[in-house]
């Protein structure tokens, strides 16, 4: 069941990603929104000369095919690449917020749902893990 949620999280930042990588910051930033476009044209919206969407939808679509095969059929080693995806992308995503928060002091909405998203499915993660500990330990004692 957890993975089914990362799923859809993944997919969620999948589409935010898609939207930031194939559409100019006019056709993505709200109206309203004027801080959006500072953050996608400052210096930190691309690592090694590529914009940090390109990297979001190619990582993204190779997680939600991984997910998705992991769903159907369980493997260890895909949990293990899943989960340790999830919690170097929440990493980044803390990076992320940071930067916007402190130094750029401006907003990305469709940014913000990749960030949060990742948070949300390490948190997902830890606490299936704790629910699971718990159960085993339960499990020894009786």
């Amino acid at each position: 069941m957890k993975y089914k949620f990362i799923l859809f999280l993944f997919l969620l930042s999948f589409i935010a990603s898609a939207m930031l990588s194939f559409s100019s910051p006019s056709e993505t930033c709200l109206v309203a929104e004027n801080t959006c476009s500072l953050v996608e044209q400052s210096v930190y919206a691309q690592t090694f000369g590529i914009k940090n969407s390109y990297y979001g939808v190619g990582i993204f679509a190779f997680l939600l095919f991984l997910t998705y095969s992991h769903i159907k059929k369980p493997r260890r080693t895909k949990q293990h690449i899943i989960n340790f995806a999830t919690t170097i992308g929440a990493v980044i995503a803390l990076y992320f917020i940071y930067l916007q928060q402190f130094v750029l002091k401006a907003y990305c909405t469709y940014c913000m749902v990749v960030d949060i998203s990742l948070i949300l499915a390490v948190f997902i993660l830890i606490i299936s893990y704790k629910m699971n500990k718990r159960k085993l330990r339960k499990w020894n004692l009786e």
